[in-house]
């Protein structure tokens, strides 16, 4: 799990599932689904220590459901 520190998505909690040179694709369930994820510069984002299980990235709606209650947890 990542925090974006930079952009549109400041602020926000997104999960990381691949990666492009110096970016990584990123999704939140929600405005960036599975199959249409945002390239991100690797600076624009600070890292968390939360790392999902393979499970929570099967399906928008369960990357939604880890990054709720992480967002939660946090408050």
């Amino acid at each position: 799990v990542v925090k974006s520190v930079a952009g549109h998505d400041k602020g926000d909690f997104q999960v990381v599932i691949g990666f492009e040179k110096n970016n990584v694709l990123v999704c939140d369930g929600k405005r960036r689904r599975l199959d249409s994820p945002k390239m991100k510069n690797t600076k624009h984002l600070q890292v968390t220590k939360t790392i999902l299980d393979r499970n929570s990235l099967l399906s928008d709606a369960a990357i939604k459901r880890a990054l709720r209650g992480y967002i939660e947890g946090r408050d």
